[in-house]
């Protein structure tokens, strides 16, 4: 299983949906809070080229927003 990320804020509804989805698959994963940490931030910027949050990591795939389909399809590619 390719290691996942999910770049969020306290704040953000979307997110929370995104990390509850991704625990009731039982999918470990490491939460990253961008409003408080400037260096995740950039990285998140980098990699997904938004400002928006959830941005979710899944090995090489990069998803922005609540996207269910795309995590299913980004959870089959990385086994």
């Amino acid at each position: 299983m390719a290691s996942v990320k999910v770049y969020s804020t306290k704040v953000c509804p979307w997110c929370e949906k995104m990390k509850q989805h991704l625990k009731e698959k039982s999918i470990k994963f490491e939460n990253i809070d961008v409003s408080t940490n400037q260096a995740a931030q950039k990285e998140m910027i980098e990699l997904s080229g938004q400002m928006g949050v959830p941005v979710t990591v899944i090995g090489e795939t990069v998803i922005v927003g609540f996207d269910k389909d795309a995590v299913e399809e980004a959870l089959k590619a990385s086994k």
